[in-house]
């Protein structure tokens, strides 16, 4: 495939081990092996609506990878930019879920004493896009960290707008650490630089508290020198969003039905990006239908629609 993507989306691609409900996904079976990774993911959902798309990223040569590269290969993700390592595995995070649905992140399972391949990735040369989609846990590890950052200037001095989606979470950090901490400061310091690049900012409600002690998108907007367009999310709760000078609320949409909420952020970054050139709340609203859709299917992945799906729960919701 000729590298030509609208959009680049560069970090992790890794396994969620789901335990089962009320027990250990480390020693209890049966365990329910997902693909994730919120770029991977949103990569996926890209392609599946027709952007194009090319995944940057890092996985170990063994049956993990080789799931990942068929998926890409599916979806029409272009693979280019993407690494191998004989040396570290491909990540498998342990989520622990309670019985009334829940999950936490316990952990990981598969490092050989080297890390995860994911934690290595290397700097890559950027084509020429549109958009570089980052999130911010490869600035957990010192390689995959400069790399990142790597990415991120190359797209500043070239004219490619970057997009980063905050997406906290403790233990890529600090595998000791709780996972339901707060930003530590040693994090918020890490992101700093990164955030300061960013054409458009998404985060969770928590991630605008810990990282800018509010949680306005036009107070965010102030707060950062380059004034970035801000999407704040709230779970259910309508997301609040400052595109320019443009701003409102967008309510979230009803599935026709509920199975699963995995991916539902990363499928809503997705059309954010794909729509990206219409109005302001059109963008919002074909996103949350996005972010509706992957809820009816298991998994973040396989239940990511397509545009005439989108388009169709729109028409549905009037």
């Amino acid at each position: 495939m000729a590298l030509d993507p609208v959009v680049i989306c560069l970090g992790e691609a890794l396994i969620d081990r789901l335990g089962p409900p009320g027990g250990d996904p480390a020693v209890d079976q049966p365990v329910d092996d997902r693909l994730g990774g919120a770029p991977a993911n949103v990569a996926c959902g890209l392609a599946r609506l027709g952007t194009r798309v090319a995944f940057a990223g890092r996985l170990g040569e063994d049956a993990i990878g080789d799931a990942f590269k068929n998926l890409f290969s599916e979806r029409g993700v272009d693979l280019t930019l993407l690494q191998w390592d004989d040396q570290r595995p491909s990540r498998i995070v342990l989520v622990r879920r309670s019985k009334d649905g829940e999950r936490q992140f316990q952990g990981f399972a598969g490092d050989q004493g080297l890390g995860f391949a994911d934690q290595a990735l290397a700097s890559v040369r950027l084509p020429q896009a549109d958009w570089l989609l980052v999130g911010t846990l490869p600035l957990a590890a010192p390689l995959s960290g400069a790399a990142l950052l790597s990415a991120a200037d190359q797209a500043q001095k070239r004219g490619m707008a970057l997009a980063v989606d905050v997406n906290w979470r403790p233990t890529f950090w600090d595998a000791s650490s709780d996972p339901a901490a707060a930003l530590s400061k040693h994090a918020v310091a890490t992101m700093r630089p990164l955030l300061q690049q960013a054409a458009l900012l998404k985060l969770a409600r928590e991630e605008a508290l810990g990282l800018f002690g509010t949680d306005d998108p036009a107070s965010i907007q102030q707060l950062l020198p380059q004034a970035p367009d801000v999407v704040v999310t709230d779970g259910a709760a309508p997301v609040r969003w400052q595109i320019g000078t443009e701003h409102g609320l967008q309510p979230a949409m009803q599935p026709p039905t509920v199975v699963d909420t995995t991916g539902a952020g990363d499928a809503f970054t997705a059309g954010l990006l794909h729509r990206w050139s219409a109005p302001p709340m059109e963008r919002l609203r074909f996103a949350a239908a996005c972010g509706a859709l992957v809820c009816g299917g298991a998994g973040g992945i396989d239940p990511q629609p397509d545009e005439a799906q989108v388009e169709g729960l729109i028409r549905d919701a009037g």
